[in-house]
């Protein structure tokens, strides 16, 4: 597959993916009260909350700050990088899945960038509405992510016995997630499944591509 191609294929998938997780964000953000829930299936639910922490809602040492200008430098090491593995013609599918980390990193970057701009925070039981811009509940970068699969796949209670958490009521899957979580966490266990030589050897040079060898004389 050319260069050309895997820069395509990149660039479409990291559109896609922003689309697809800031339609179904607004949608959720403006159909649903925060912390409401509706059931799909029993192991399926939507659950609107919003969160300051990373991925699942899991909080960062360094606050909101730290935690938004993060993930801009990250996003933009990515990309980079991305561009570097394509040059050394890297297989289409390690590309995805760094497209896909990248896709999702960028996704609650805007969410952290400008949902406390554009959106207000109103009281139970009532939806959040635009704004106009700067008239939100939050500042530039004080944005909070938005989150809303839920899969509790399996529940049941722990024997009185267990020490420390006995009698308590366990739930797998437990995190509320994203659009651009899933997509992430689907990136980079694929990476692991798929391409682990691969970055372990990433660092190494790569032969010089057509591009990058010399001319002729």
């Amino acid at each position: 597959m050319s260069q050309k191609t895997k820069y395509i294929v990149s660039i479409t998938l990291f559109i896609a993916v922003l689309v697809i997780d800031q339609i179904i964000k607004v949608g959720v953000k403006t159909g649903m009260y925060l912390g409401e829930r509706i059931e799909i299936t029993s192991w399926f639910q939507l659950v609107f909350i919003e969160n300051n922490g990373m991925a699942f809602g899991w909080e960062i040492w360094g606050g909101k700050l730290f935690l938004t200008l993060f993930r801009i430098v990250a996003v933009c090491a990515i990309g980079w990088y991305i561009y570097r593995e394509i040059r050394r013609d890297r297989p289409m599918g390690y590309i995805v899945c760094l497209s896909l980390i990248m896709a999702g990193a960028a996704g609650n970057i805007i969410d952290c960038l400008f949902y406390g701009l554009i959106f207000n925070n109103p009281p139970f039981p009532q939806v959040a509405t635009f704004v106009p811009w700067g008239c939100g509940y939050g500042e530039l970068l004080y944005g909070r992510v938005v989150d809303m699969f839920y899969f509790p796949l399996l529940t049941w209670d722990m024997p009185t016995w267990v020490p420390i958490y006995g009698g308590e009521h366990c739930v797998f899957f437990s995190p509320v997630f994203n659009f651009a979580d899933a997509a992430i966490s689907c990136g980079i266990i694929a990476l692991v499944l798929f391409y682990y030589n691969l970055i372990n050897h990433s660092s190494e040079s790569a032969p010089a591509t057509t591009a990058e060898a010399p001319e002729e004389e």
